[in-house]
């Protein structure tokens, strides 16, 4: 009978807060960053709040993995050997990595995962990956379940993240040079200037307007939360959301949702277990469209379909509300049946398809009156679709403590010579046993009860009672019930310190490979930074190593290569759509301040690439 493959919630944390609430509302392993070398420069912690963050996540055996994900210079190899080590000390269970450089410092013996900006998409690369001893591979957002099932079949041993929900990069990650093109920040050194989300004129070869001051880059958010029993057959174990940018009432609210699902399915397919320990409890009802979102998409899951971008905005729409029927002086009455509450915020896309917003001052019914000047209500048009972009009452409830996870114990509490034993065993196997001597008094009413009231008043530890105690005495002996919340305190104290010592941290061995890559060219696309990372890949076959775009920018080279493809969004697709554009190639993106950027279409990959035009 084959082993139950334990199935992870990864939840992101841009800071202490974020990462004690990932815990709390159900993640079994929690991503964030250290204070330098994390793909997210703007999401540094220290390594004592990581530390402080491990402590309490271990308790529940939830895993800490820290982003030490950028590309590296040669000047920052040994502060970054030093720093993971701190981090071994802190308690961190694994390291996400993007540099090759980091397999050949002096490392403690910590799990090394493939970061998505590895470029972890074909079967070669992941094989290659985890022969040169990383646990886990981080998949590209691109892949399709037959690709994720395909890359399993080949490499049944090696674990396999996919991104479930979250932000979506139009570029294949670790491919995308646009931001350090455009502005000398590097998304591969944490400092994405978010070139894809601006808006831009898209043009033909003759200088014909294709469409205007358009969102043409940016995706929409992805959203499998409906495709998690699928995506656990296809072979992915660690479920991934994304967001260390977001704020805490994201973590909890998309981190309780995926909880709710997941366990649905874990509940009635015994090949999938949880990967930690614990059951939450919720003040609130997790909905996904009430936190950030631009609108969301399975992006290319399931194959190709045209809903993948967000054209008009690249800010959150939010809920989908219902449409305006009504406007006058001072109100708006809107068609649909969820309740507005005051002060939520409320958007739409005006007929020049622009995002506007407002805030709610009073709602009444669905009777709606912005806090806005007399004789400054917008125009909207009938019919327009409403959305909420804040909801006050839910962000409300999010802003206290909004879950709690217990892990389930019995008790069981019985004589001995000298006095009585009070033992505890948690839902993972976990046993404490200490015994008391104290003089044995008859009692004059029965006991049982009380003993079990009170053995059951476990507070603010992370237990709660979920069998019948058993209590096991030859007669009825009184027991003072401040003795036995003295005792309870003592075990429960026992047991916690029995489950930190009992909690092993995978040790990573180190051995020296030589195995082929998959190619023996590396181009500026393996963003070799450093000469760590060069000898790597020499001593695996690869004969040509040119220098990271950050180190050498290179002249007429690709800035992005995406599978989201504008001329399938037009309808214009060759060999899928077969549709005929009235436009002349080769089409253009114009940035708002002039600068153009030329676009190819990869057909043969299915890949739209985009260059820097000469000026």
């Amino acid at each position: 009978m084959m082993k139950p493959r334990a199935i992870e919630l990864l939840s992101p944390a841009r800071n202490i807060d974020c990462g004690l609430a990932a815990v709390d509302h159900g993640a079994d392993a929690v991503y964030i960053g250290a204070a330098r070398f994390g793909a997210r420069a703007a999401a540094g912690n220290p390594v004592e709040d990581i530390a402080r963050l491990a402590d309490y996540a271990h308790t529940y055996h939830v895993r800490i993995y820290a982003t030490v994900n950028t590309v590296l210079r040669d000047d920052e190899l040994a502060e970054t050997e030093q720093l993971i080590h701190q981090l071994w000390q802190a308690g961190v269970d694994a390291l996400i990595v993007q540099d090759m450089a980091i397999t050949r410092l002096n490392l403690p013996p910590i799990p090394l995962h493939a970061s998505t900006q590895m470029d972890n998409r074909t079967v070669e690369k992941v094989r290659f990956l985890s022969e040169a001893g990383f646990r886990q591979v981080v998949l590209a957002r691109e892949l399709s379940l037959d690709d994720i099932a395909r890359i399993h079949r080949a490499c049944p041993e090696t674990a396999l993240e996919v991104f479930v929900h979250g932000a979506l990069c139009v570029s294949y990650s670790g491919q995308c040079y646009a931001s350090q093109a455009c502005f000398g920040r590097s998304a591969n050194r944490g400092e994405c200037a978010q070139f894809c989300r601006l808006p831009f004129t898209l043009v033909d070869a003759e200088g014909r307007t294709i469409a205007r001051n358009k969102h043409l880059l940016s995706l929409k958010d992805l959203n499998q939360s409906e495709q998690l029993e699928q995506l656990l057959d296809a072979g992915a174990s660690s479920l991934k959301i994304e967001g260390r940018l977001k704020d805490v009432s994201y973590v909890k609210n998309v981190t309780a949702a995926y909880r709710q699902k997941l366990d649905e399915i874990l509940a009635r397919r015994k090949e999938y277990v949880r990967a930690s320990s614990g059951t939450c409890k919720y003040t609130f009802r997790p909905q996904l469209d009430k936190s950030f979102s631009r609108g969301f998409t399975n992006y290319f899951l399931n194959g190709r379909t045209r809903d993948i971008a967000s054209f008009d905005t690249p800010k959150s729409l939010g809920e989908e509300m219902g449409t305006l029927k009504e406007q006058r002086k001072d109100c708006l009455t809107v068609a649909g049946v969820k309740p507005f509450h005051n002060g939520d915020g409320l958007c739409y896309i005006d007929e020049r398809g622009q995002l506007q917003g407002l805030r709610i001052n009073r709602a009444e019914g669905n009777r709606l009156y912005p806090a806005l000047p007399t004789g400054q209500m917008p125009r909207i048009a009938p019919r327009t679709p409403l959305y909420r972009n804040f909801d006050q009452e839910f962000e409300r409830l999010l802003s206290r403590p909004s879950a709690e996870r217990k892990i389930g114990l019995r008790w069981r509490l019985w004589e001995t010579g000298t006095g009585f034993a009070l033992g505890a065993t948690d839902e993972d196997g976990h046993r404490a046993v200490l015994h008391f001597a104290c003089d044995k008094q008859p009692a004059r009413t029965p006991q049982a009860a009380n003993i079990r009231t009170q053995l059951a008043k476990l507070g603010n530890t992370p237990f709660e009672v979920r069998e019948e105690t058993e209590v096991d005495l030859e007669a009825e002996w009184f027991l003072p019930s401040s003795t036995l919340a003295d005792w309870r305190r003592q075990v429960v104290q026992r047991l916690l310190d029995v489950r930190r010592i009992g909690y092993r941290r995978e040790l990573a061995i180190r051995r020296e490979t030589h195995h082929s890559y998959p190619t023996d060219t590396l181009t500026y696309l393996g963003n070799v930074s450093n000469q760590e990372a060069r000898q790597f890949y020499l001593d695996h076959g690869v004969h040509r190593i040119d220098p990271a775009y950050e180190a050498q920018a290179v002249p007429g080279a690709a800035l992005m290569f995406c599978r989201h493809c504008l001329r399938f969004s037009m309808g214009w697709c060759p060999t899928r759509q077969r549709g005929r554009s009235p436009f002349r190639e080769p089409y253009y993106l114009v940035s708002a301040d002039g600068r153009k950027f030329r676009l190819a279409f990869d057909c043969r990959n299915c890949q739209m690439k985009v260059y820097a035009a000469e000026q």
